[in-house]
C-alpha cells in the first residue's frame, strides 16, 4: 500500500513503497477504503500465525487456538468485524488455513489469476493473493474487481478458453479414501455433514487415491521450493542472521542447500505426480476435503512447531504445485467450540464453478454470482445407443450433456432391440409392461437450449416421455411407442442394452 511501510513482518526487511501493488490499486480504483495492514507468519513462511515479532493475534473463536497462518492478521480483522474484506497470501495454504480457523471463507483463485505485481514473493512461482471475506458472494465479488491480466507480472494469465463447465443441478465430487482421511476425531461428523450437504445439492461422491496429492504436499517444504523463499530473505540471513525470527531462518536456509539437479529431479517428481492427480477429474467435478486436519492450540505450537505446521498443510500444500483453485468455506463447530471448515478444489479457472457451489453450500444469496448462473438443464435417461462409449452418445456430449450417475429403472420395463433404420445405428425401445425388469441406464445432464436438437433427431417409434427409476423417482427418458412390440425382439433377458451388444 503505497505510503505505508511494507515489512514481511521483519522489521530489518521493512521498506515504503511509492506505489500500490496491482491487486491493492484495483480495488482502491473500484472505492475499496484502505484500513491498515495486517500481521503475518514472517517472510510468509508458516501455517500457524505465531511466527511473528509484532505478536500473535486472537483467535476470535478460541483464544487458546493459534490463528493461522501465513495471513493471520487477515483472518482475524475479518473474524472481528473489522474490515469488510481482506487480502492474504497464499502459496502453501496462507489463505486458506486461517479463514478455516477464524470461520471465514478464504479463496485461493487460479494461480495468476491476480496479479503478483507488488508482493512481497515467497515462491514467485507458486504464490497467489488470496481474498478472505465473510461469505462466497463477496469474495467473489472482491475477485470480479481484483482479477485481470498485468503484463508487469510475467507469471500473470489471462482467463483460459478452455476453462471446465461448471457443474450443474448434478455433479460428482471426489473424497479420499477413508483409510487416507488424516482428521481428528472430533471433525469426522462434520465432515460427514458436508458431504451429505453437497449431496443434498445434487452431488454424488466418489471417493479416490489421495496418494498423488499428499506425495505433491511432501515436495513443497522436502524439495528445493524452498530456494525460492531463499532468494527473497538469502542475503538478509546471510548479513543480520539475528534479524529473522529462528524458525524462520532455519527453515529459508534450507533453501541454500539445493543444487541444480534437485530442482529437476524433484520437478520430473511432480510431472509424474501431476498426471496421476488428474485421474481425479476424469471421475469428478470437483475435490472435496478437509481445510485443516485439526485445531492446534498455542500450546501445541509451542511444543512442536514444526510437527503442527507440517499437518496442517496436509490439505493444502499440494494445491498451487498441482496447479488447483480452491474455496475454503465454514461447515460448522463442535461440542467444544472448535470450528471447521472444507475446501472445494477444481482445476484452473475453475473459479466460477466453486463460487456458485461454495455459495449453494453455505446457503447464502447467490447475489455476486447469480449473473453467471448457468443455463437450466434438464435430466434425461438413456439405456442403449446414447450410452458412454457408444455411437449416438455424441449426440448429447455436442450439446454440452454431462454424465451424472448410472441407475436403473423400476420394475416394469421390457427391452425391444429397434433394428437399424437410415443412419442410425440398432437402438433400444423400453415399453411399460405388467411382467417387467428393472434395467440399467445412465442419467445425463443436458442444458435446455440442446433439448430440442436431441428431439429432433429422434425417430419413431421412439420419444421422450417420463422414466420410473428403481428408487421412486422419474426422469425424462427414451420411451418407446407400444406397436414395436410386435416386430422387435425382445431382449429383457439379457439384462440391459450392453449385455445384449456383447451377446
Amino acid at each position: 500500500l503505497a505510503g505505508i511501510p511494507t515489512t514481511a513482518a521483519c522489521p530489518a526487511y521493512a521498506y515504503t513503497p511509492s506505489r500500490s501493488a496491482t491487486v491493492v490499486q484495483r480495488l482502491l480504483d473500484a472505492g475499496a477504503i484502505p484500513l491498515g495492514k495486517t500481521n503475518l507468519d514472517q517472510f510468509a513462511t508458516g501455517l500457524v500465525g505465531v511466527r511473528s515479532p509484532y505478536g500473535v493475534p486472537e483467535n476470535p473463536c478460541h483464544p487458546e487456538l493459534i490463528p493461522g497462518g501465513s495471513s493471520s492478521g487477515s483472518a482475524v480483522a475479518l473474524a472481528r468485524g473489522q474490515v469488510a474484506f481482506a487480502l492474504g497470501t497464499d502459496t502453501a495454504g496462507s489463505g486458506r488455513v486461517p479463514a478455516a480457523l477464524n470461520n471465514v471463507v478464504g479463496l485461493k483463485p487460479t494461480r495468476g489469476r491476480i496479479s503478483n505485481t507488488g508482493v512481497v514473493p515467497a515462491c514467485r512461482t507458486l504464490d497467489c493473493v488470496s481474498i478472505l471475506a465473510q461469505s462466497v458472494a463477496d469474495a467473489a465479488a472482491v475477485l470480479a474487481v481484483a482479477e485481470g491480466f498485468d503484463a508487469e507480472d510475467p507469471w500473470s494469465r489471462g482467463e483460459s478458453p478452455a476453462a471446465a463447465a461448471p457443474p450443474t443441478a448434478a455433479f460428482r465430487f471426489a473424497v479420499p479414501a477413508p483409510e487416507q482421511l488424516d482428521l481428528d476425531a472430533a471433525f469426522h461428523p462434520l465432515f460427514e455433514e458436508a458431504v451429505h450437504r453437497l449431496e443434498r445439492l445434487g452431488g454424488r461422491h466418489v471417493e479416490v487415491d489421495f496418494a498423488p496429492f499428499a506425495a505433491a504436499a511432501r515436495l513443497l517444504y522436502e524439495g528445493p521450493w524452498v530456494a525460492e523463499r531463499y532468494l527473497v530473505a538469502g542475503s538478509l540471513i546471510e548479513e543480520h542472521p539475528d534479524a529473522l525470527l529462528p524458525i524462520s531462518r532455519g527453515i529459508i536456509a534450507q533453501g541454500a542447500g539445493f543444487s541444480a539437479r534437485d530442482c529437476f529431479a524433484a520437478q520430473y517428481r511432480l510431472a509424474g505426480l501431476q498426471r496421476s492427480a488428474e485421474a481425479v477429474w476424469t471421475t469428478a467435478d470437483l475435490l472435496l476435503l478437509p481445510t485443516i486436519p485439526c485445531t492446534p492450540t498455542r500450546a501445541a505450537v509451542a511444543a512442536d512447531s514444526v510437527g503442527v505446521n507440517s499437518r496442517l498443510g496436509t490439505y493444502t500444500n499440494f494445491v498451487n504445485l498441482l496447479d488447483l483453485c480452491g474455496l475454503a468455506v465454514p461447515v460448522g463447530f463442535t461440542a467444544g467450540g472448535l470450528p471447521f471448515g472444507v475446501t472445494l478444489l477444481a482445476p484452473a479457472f475453475g473459479d466460477a464453478t466453486l463460487a456458485r457451489l461454495g455459495a449453494r453450500f453455505t446457503g447464502e444469496p447467490t447475489r455476486a454470482t447469480d449473473a453467471a448462473e448457468e443455463p437450466p438443464s434438464l435430466q434425461i435417461a438413456v439405456c442403449g445407443a446414447h450410452m458412454r462409449g457408444l455411437p449416438l452418445n455424441h449426440q448429447l456430449t455436442s450439446r454440452g450433456g454431462r454424465f451424472v450417475r448410472e441407475a436403473r429403472t423400476a420394475p416394469c420395463y421390457r427391452m425391444l432391440a429397434l433394428p437399424p433404420v437410415d443412419d442410425l445405428p440398432a437402438r433400444p425401445g423400453l415399453i411399460q409392461a405388467d411382467h417387467g425388469a428393472s434395467l440399467p441406464l445412465e442419467i445425463w445432464d443436458l442444458p435446455l437450449p440442446g433439448v430440442g436438437g436431441l428431439l429432433r433427431l429422434v425417430k419413431p417409434p421412439l420419444g421422450l416421455g417420463t422414466t420410473f427409476l428403481e428408487d421412486g423417482s422419474s426422469v425424462t427418458g427414451f420411451i418407446c411407442e407400444g406397436h414395436a412390440s410386435t416386430t422387435a425382439e425382445d431382449i429383457t433377458a439379457y439384462g440391459g442394452w450392453r449385455k445384449w451388444l456383447g451377446r
